[in-house]
């Protein structure tokens, strides 16, 4: 911001000694427009001394993603959008016939296993008791009648979501890809951690009577952000920054008038 292009300072009317016509070295006072010299750089500093900059949904040292930042008046729109409890996508990476003492692949070894019994079958058979368990705590924590007309119109909105504190849910687990020892799943979930994640990658390991690391943790979706609307490292500028601002006002909008009204 400090270096983008500054507005011109300020102008005001100094009465000054300028020679009056003819001769004798006689002066006159004469009105003339100078700038404001509290408005020079050198006299008032950089414009920008502090930017108040709020961190949403964080992201550990070993995950990367979408990791959504606001500025100023966005920092309210944080905590709105916080409130609204929307489900965030991650692709997780996995892979078996390890375990570690913090379930990633950068861990301390503990042990190893075999894997040549796990099918792709058996994988997807274990994700589906997962997500069923999480839809029951799902439908427990949205404290929300199910036999109602209220139920099923937000269910049909797709707004079925807890509206308060819980444990981390899981609303949705398919796997992606599946190569022996390696395996990929996609999470939608709420309120989890990263280290959830791993955390489910090795229990998923424990219950195809093997083990498993997490490889990768990447969130692809945060809420009504994609890695479509994200900035890499070199787009850290502020043409780009506010052009995502921009990009992005109509669809916070939408989707705080939709869930919170």
């Amino acid at each position: 911001l400090n270096a983008a292009p500054e507005r011109p300072p300020r102008q005001q009317v100094r009465f000054l000694l300028a020679p009056a016509g003819g001769d004798g070295g006689a002066t006159e006072l004469v009105a003339t427009r100078v700038p404001v010299l509290a408005d020079h750089p050198l006299v008032r500093g950089p414009r920008f001394r502090k930017l108040k900059i709020g961190a949403g949904h964080r992201l550990d040292v070993k995950s990367s993603g979408v990791f959504v930042l606001g500025i100023g008046h966005g920092n309210k729109l944080l905590t709105d959008l916080y409130n609204c409890h929307l489900t965030k996508v991650y692709t997780v990476g996995g892979l078996f016939g390890k375990a570690t003492d913090d379930f990633s692949d950068t861990g301390k070894l503990v042990e190893k296993t075999t894997f040549d019994h796990i099918t792709r079958e058996k994988l997807e058979r274990i994700l589906a008791v997962i997500q069923g368990t999480n839809h029951k705590a799902l439908l427990m924590h949205s404290n929300i009648d199910m036999k109602t007309q209220e139920a099923y119109e937000l269910a049909v909105k797709g707004l079925l979501r807890p509206m308060g504190k819980s444990p981390p849910i899981i609303t949705a687990i398919q796997c992606l890809q599946f190569t022996l020892p390696e395996f990929q799943l996609e999470i939608h979930c709420l309120h989890e951690t990263q280290q959830y994640l791993r955390k489910v990658v090795h229990e998923i390991g424990l219950e195809l009577k093997s083990s498993a690391v997490c490889t990768q943790v990447r969130r692809i979706r945060d809420g009504v952000f994609t890695l479509d609307d994200a900035l890499l490292r070199t787009q850290w500028n502020l043409q780009s920054v506010q052009k995502a601002i921009g990009d992005c006002q109509l669809k916070v909008k939408t989707e705080l008038e939709r869930t919170l009204g």
